[in-house]
């Protein structure tokens, strides 16, 4: 029989991700494995075909819907626009892509099949697997690809505005988000050395109570903070009492993350994901001026319970 034009399409997208996601040590924002498989690839204009519906080019939305048998087979794993291989995702590599995917889409069937045991007709037939059309034929799975979309888009859309900031506009946001969540914001670093303090703020307006709130702000949004950065901030706690948090728009090392935890002060880290949670959670209590700072827009859609 005829393999569907949609496996031939998701063989060589999965397997070109599994490559870049362990070239670039086993995670990859998924916007940017998206890019570097277009930079990767040729595709012809039946790949290339942009959905009137959706907008979204039809090799990227097959890729989407594969990524979702992958993950149920635990071979990839997502995590706000984050893709990460597995151990098992690593190996499977070595499948090939024909077998790659065809080892993804019967560990999907399994799991779907025990999700779906009270159904009598639940398919499991490794024949004609390959001869399934999948993406036309599993509407679940289909949305639930086509949500993965959007989350991305939204979270490239979220990243671009945070990367065109400068370091003091970003180090606004941080003040603006701190004020917020309760605290008093006694000063603000301006323009010039700063000593390796950002922001100050404390927990009560006059700033006469405990602790006084130590911010290191860095907008490196492409670098990972590093563990010396880390030091330096505690070097900055004068007080027993003081407490340090640093905010990145980057993330922050291993050895930045153990330093922190070891640390005898108090330092708290806040990389670009928490700081994005943080942001949303505090919106509905924001004022319009500080909304307009990073405006968001929330919709909601129709999801599922798997």
């Amino acid at each position: 029989m005829t393999k569907s034009r949609s496996k031939i399409i998701a063989e060589k997208t999965i397997y070109a991700a599994f490559k870049i996601l362990k070239e670039a040590g086993g995670e990859l924002r998924g916007s940017e494995v998206v890019k570097k498989i277009s930079n990767t690839l040729d595709f012809d204009d039946y790949e290339k075909h942009r959905y009137e519906k959706t907008g979204y080019i039809r090799w990227q939305s097959i890729l989407h819907f594969y990524t979702i048998d992958c993950m149920k087979a635990g071979y990839l794993r997502k995590s706000k626009g984050l893709w990460i291989l597995t151990e098992e995702g690593e190996d499977a590599i070595e499948l090939g892509p024909e077998k790659l995917l065809s080892a993804a889409n019967k560990l999907y069937r399994e799991w779907d099949a025990k999700r779906q045991k009270d159904e009598k007709n639940s398919k499991d037939d490794e024949d004609d697997e390959d001869d399934e059309d999948d993406i036309e034929t599993n509407p679940r799975q289909k949305q639930r690809a086509l949500l993965n979309q959007y989350e991305e888009d939204a979270d490239t859309g979220l990243r671009e505005f945070i990367n065109d900031k400068n370091p003091y506009e970003f180090q606004d946001l941080v003040a603006a988000l701190l004020e917020v969540m309760g605290y008093y914001i006694s000063d603000v670093a301006q323009r010039g050395p700063d000593g390796g303090i950002d922001i100050i703020a404390y927990t009560d307006p006059l700033g006469t109570k405990q602790p006084r709130i130590i911010v290191q702000v860095k907008h490196r949004p492409e670098k990972s903070v590093s563990s010396d950065q880390i030091q330096k901030l505690s070097g900055t706690l004068k007080r027993n009492t003081d407490v340090g948090i640093f905010v990145t728009s980057g993330q922050f090392s291993k050895p930045a993350i153990k330093e922190a935890r070891d640390s005898r002060e108090h330092i708290e880290l806040i990389d670009y994901d928490r700081f994005i949670s943080l942001w949303q959670e505090y919106y509905n209590k924001m004022a319009d001026e500080q909304k307009n700072m990073l405006p968001l827009h929330p919709i909601f859609f129709l999801g599922n319970n798997d």
